[in-house]
């Protein structure tokens, strides 16, 4: 029988994991201003409710792993979670964002619903113990260069400090120069601790480095990265979204453009019902 992961409450309405259903993580890649995230976050949020699909806000206040230093990063801490509070207390949707150093934690505690640990610092033991001391559910993405069985290490990091509401991610795997692959035996692998496991289906066509001073992408390829991964069990999925992908200020060339998401998410929802009546009857 599949293992069921862990419930995890992420806010007073939305649950993950158990038996709750299918659930995005989705927003633009980064804040580019707090009229374009309230923009995306109501549209998103409108197309979940829809589809009845539990919903959580994501975008980074600080793209701190741009190739470039003249790439554009985003509006700062401070600036960036007042735009996440806004966009949680006027939308009542649950908020995440990624953090870098560990003295930005308390600040972003005070704030997101769930904190991620980018895939770049998946290994990054004070960073994880620091966002683990708060309690709030973190999201932990597998680094590029880590099969998914060594990121039971970064678990237990988060597991030493009594936190037990973590959300896995799959991102894809370096395969050579410039290129990353899915492994779907990921899935199920990382599964197996009893957390939530999410496939992330846009930084997964990513090509890092590929444009030379920015990472380029092979967007089209998304809906089959994210197809993949619930056919072997995923919980939920995670996508860069932007309204205008070739105007976006980060990731560009990998973000899944705003009018196609609700025919994703529907054939989503679809798959996953199917592979679950499969498995009730099995």
């Amino acid at each position: 029988m599949p293992i069921v992961p862990k419930e995890i409450l992420i806010n007073e309405k939305v649950k993950i994991g158990g038996a709750n259903p299918f659930f995005l993580i989705g927003g633009p890649c980064v804040i580019e201003n707090q009229d374009h995230a309230f923009f995306m976050a109501k549209e998103i949020k409108k197309i979940c409710e829809n589809l009845k699909i539990s919903f959580i806000f994501k975008a980074s206040y600080d793209k701190a792993n741009r190739s470039s230093i003249s790439s554009y990063r985003g509006p700062g801490v401070e600036r960036g979670l007042e735009i996440l509070r806004t966009i949680k207390d006027e939308l009542h949707v649950p908020v995440l964002s990624d953090v870098h150093e560990t003295d930005q934690v308390k600040k972003a505690a005070q704030v997101l619903d769930v904190i991620q640990i980018p895939a770049l610092l998946s290994r990054q033991t004070d960073l994880i113990v620091e966002a683990s001391k708060t309690q709030k559910p973190l999201n932990l993405k597998k680094g590029q260069f880590l099969s998914p069985h060594e990121m039971k290490n970064a678990v237990e990091k988060a597991l030493s400090q009594g936190n037990e509401k973590l959300i896995i991610t799959e991102r894809g795997t370096f395969f050579g120069y410039n290129n990353l692959v899915f492994d779907i035996r990921s899935i199920p692998i990382m599964k197996k601790w009893g957390f939530p496991v999410v496939i992330d289906a846009s930084h997964s066509v990513q090509k890092p480095g590929a444009e030379g001073s920015s990472s380029g992408g092979e967007a089209e390829f998304i809906p089959y990265k994210a197809k993949a991964g619930v056919s072997v069990g995923a919980d939920g999925v995670f996508l860069e979204i932007h309204d205008n992908p070739s105007r976006a200020l980060s990731d560009k060339y990998n973000s899944l453009i705003l009018k196609d998401l609700h025919n994703l998410l529907a054939s989503l929802l679809r798959l996953k019902q199917a592979i679950d009546m499969n498995n009730n009857h099995s």
